[in-house]
């Protein structure tokens, strides 16, 4: 069985040490390596290639969401599961815009974790259920367009579906027999349509506007 490859970025030293100590506990599991800060984060990414990073927001100097940012640039297929001690939404917010594959505070179990290291390593967008809630207030009524202005057509909406259901690109090219430029070209107008950056926030503003089936 292969075995994930995690990588661990936090300032904290106990922070990285439990964290290490959790993955190390799973038989499906590997630890990568270990950053301090952004410079280190993507120096370790170089060179172990991790199949899913756990990256600290708050981090002095350059935060997690540029270090996912950054990381996302040289590597657009990298999954990033963000992790903090704060429930601000605007972390929250710059976390799923930089390209973050999962949300999740440092409360979380150790089974959560895992399981959300499994399910981001598959292609899924995992949120803790308290950053689901200050997602839909991000996406504020006033600030998404007026339902009316919105016309998405049928296969933007079957498409917008599968989204909300936490499937990947490839996985919705599969289902609904579609090349996969095809369905990418399907969620930028998506985005384009409802405002917003990230696939996280369409489904909040598709959610806010009724556009998703229930």
């Amino acid at each position: 069985m292969k075995r994930i490859k995690v990588l661990i970025v936090d300032d904290h030293v106990m922070v990285r040490k439990g964290l290490s100590m959790l993955i190390s506990g799973f038989k499906d599991m590997q630890l990568a390596g270990e950053a301090s800060n952004a410079a280190g984060a993507l120096e370790v990414f170089e060179s172990a290639q991790p199949d899913v990073t756990l990256m600290d927001m708050v981090m002095p100097e350059v935060s997690g969401a540029e270090a996912i940012r950054r990381i996302r640039q040289a590597h657009p297929d990298a999954v990033c599961i963000a992790l903090t001690s704060f429930g601000e939404e605007k972390l929250i917010k710059e976390a799923l815009q930089a390209g973050a594959r999962g949300f999740l505070y440092k409360d979380v179990s150790v089974d959560d974790l895992a399981d959300a290291i499994r399910q981001t390593h598959k292609g899924r967008m995992i949120l803790d259920p308290k950053a689901s809630d200050a997602i839909l207030k991000l996406v504020n009524v006033q600030d998404a367009p007026p339902p009316d202005t919105v016309s998405l057509s049928e296969r933007e909406r079957d498409v917008l579906q599968l989204l909300a259901q936490g499937l990947t690109n490839k996985q919705i090219a599969a289902q609904l027999g579609l090349q996969l430029s095809t369905v990418k070209l399907y969620t930028s107008n998506i985005l384009a349509k409802l405002q917003v950056k990230s696939r996280a926030e369409a489904v909040a503003a598709a959610l806010r506007l009724g556009l998703l089936k229930p």
